[in-house]
């Protein structure tokens, strides 16, 4: 998983909607009327569905469902996760697969020609934007009544200003999201800690450390790049100008520079980001880094299986990585060519910004789900609502798609912590077993299984990951950016303005950093991004946070 922001915005409808989906029940904008518009589409419905309470179809219904198709866990049809849960549910998935490297593109051309199956998961917060205008996806928002356990957890956990960040300017949002009870930092950097030890140095804390690490290491071994990176396909530093320096200078990069806008805590409104004087600095750092040979430059190019070769093969000692890929992609390769190499993934490393967990581009919002628009006729819809409430956002629900079936996949013990069969294995739990929870199973699948408490998901933390957690979860969480929505006029005329700004600060944050442009010429370049009408672009933005402001508060 990584981390996206999560802010565009597009159709003007008015403020009456606008104030009723902001209202603290989570948005839904439900009424009496409502509910009786929907009698011609309860076939299947539970009549006393509620919190606590197990979804079982009153029919057996079957819904569509686009699925992304992860290699590393490849569909199969005999899944246990299918069989159970329509034994449960009475719910039969019809899914449309796609392969994960073609997941984006396949789901815009499926929404756009109106063939998209009813559920379209895997879609993280601000993707479902283009999608508003043409009215192809449903404005999930209003039918929140129908989902006890998803405005449960708003509530609970005080989820209301995340869920404000996918207003559009009707007030209304068009994705469910995954709910985090809590922020969650799974990339960072992962470190050859044995190195370190040889070296005599300790853990790097913050941005000067890793500096200070990597010259030790280049000292020690001069024909090596010590820091070799990955995740730059088809975004260049997709996560390390995102979470890992994007976080430490306030200014992302890479998977989260989006649609190139930050906000400004100390101004208190919008920036390009790409002009910013902290994005200018994080590319500097990373400069730094390349100049002194110490960053392979090939970083922000080369293909992932690269990357990992030079580090299991020895020629660099510092990648990005999060839990799984440290333990089921940087590990075992590395054991069998290094038996006494030791990764691990350290804390954030502290930047200008400070020991913060979060800020302006975070929220406590995953990937979620788009329902399209023909499911709102369906006969079986509330009945399709209740299901993506039961499996999506109750406990229930989560732990099943998360750890499968007690008994066989799992069993809980007295004080009710997880544990994995002893010949299932998932995120090296259970090195050595003969099955595994994802591959043979279908459980812990990245279309269903995310969100939930904090205990949850850290149920499948070695204790390893969950003193990183510790680490993080003692630093400060900013608050996420305010509402900011365009009408659909506003859309389409930053749409014009959005590709050549980021196209030229894309090129030009790589020219900068390997060091074909000079920081000189950093006045020059902003100079250029305001000739492709940087400054009225932000102008749009902010007066849209104005407006929004005025008229909701």
């Amino acid at each position: 998983m990584y981390e996206i922001n999560r802010r565009q915005a597009m159709v003007a409808v008015g403020a009456l909607l606008a104030l009723a989906a902001c209202s603290t029940d989570g948005g839904s904008g439900g009424s009496d009327a409502k509910k009786d518009d929907l009698a011609a589409n309860r076939e299947g419905a539970m009549s006393d569905y509620a919190i606590g309470k197990q979804f079982k179809a009153a029919t057996p219904v079957s819904f569509t469902i686009l699925y992304n198709n992860h290699p590393f866990y490849p569909i199969k049809n005999d899944w246990l996760f299918w069989s159970e849960l329509t034994k449960r549910t009475n719910v039969t998935l019809q899914p449309s697969v796609v392969p994960l490297s073609d997941y984006e593109n396949k789901r815009s051309l499926l929404i756009g020609a109106g063939d998209a199956p009813m559920i379209i998961p895997k879609t993280y917060p601000g993707q479902e934007t283009p999608f508003v205008a043409s009215g192809a996806i449903l404005p999930v928002s209003d039918y929140l009544d129908l989902m006890p356990n998803f405005k449960d957890k708003v509530a609970k956990w005080n989820l209301q200003p995340d869920l404000d960040t996918l207003r559009q300017a009707d007030g209304r949002f068009y994705l469910l999201p995954g709910l985090h009870e809590d922020y969650w930092v799974d990339y960072s950097l992962v470190v050859r800690t044995d190195i370190l030890e040889k070296l005599g140095l300790e853990i790097p804390q913050t941005l000067d450390d890793v500096h200070n690490m990597l010259r030790a290491m280049k000292k020690e071994y001069p024909d090596s790049y010590p820091f070799s990176d990955r995740w730059s396909n088809p975004t260049p530093g997709g996560a390390l100008l995102n979470q890992i320096l994007g976080l430490a200078y306030g200014a992302h990069g890479g998977w989260g520079y989006l649609n190139g806008i930050t906000w400004d805590y100390n101004a208190q409104k919008f920036a390009y980001t790409g002009a910013m004087e902290q994005y200018k600095q994080m590319l500097q750092f990373l400069h730094t880094l390349v100049e002194e040979k110490l960053l392979d430059p090939e970083s922000f190019t080369q293909q992932d299986d690269q990357a990992i070769q030079k580090l299991v093969s020895g020629k660099s000692f510092v990648i990005s990585g999060n839990a799984q890929t440290l333990v089921n992609e940087y590990r075992p390769p590395l054991k069998k060519a290094n038996p006494d190499a030791k990764l691990v993934k350290i804390p954030l490393p502290i930047g200008p910004t400070g020991a913060i967990k979060s800020d302006a581009t975070s929220t406590r919002l995953e990937n979620g789900i788009m329902i399209s628009k023909k499911a709102r006729d369906s006969k079986n819809f509330v009945a399709m609502m209740q299901f993506i409430d039961w499996l999506w956002y109750s406990d229930e629900g989560q732990i099943f798609a998360k750890w499968g079936v007690e008994g066989t996949t799992y069993t809980r013990d007295a004080s009710g912590k997880f544990k994995l069969a002893k010949d299932v294995d998932f995120v090296g739990l259970n090195p050595g077993a003969s099955k595994h929870l994802q591959k043979d199973f279908g459980f812990s699948n990245g279309v269903f299984a995310y969100g939930g408490s904090t205990e949850l998901l850290q149920s499948t933390f070695s204790d390893e990951e969950i003193e990183f957690q510790k680490v993080m979860n003692a630093r400060k969480a900013l608050p996420p950016a305010p509402p900011h929505p365009l009408t659909d006029e506003e859309r389409e005329q930053a749409s014009l303005w959005e590709t050549p700004l980021k196209d030229h600060a894309m090129s030009n944050t790589l020219s900068f950093i390997l060091g074909k442009r000079s920081f000189d010429e950093w006045d020059a370049y902003v100079q250029e991004l305001e000739a492709k009408n940087m400054s009225a672009y932000i102008n749009l933005i902010n007066n849209a946070y104005e407006r929004y402001k005025k008229e909701h508060g």
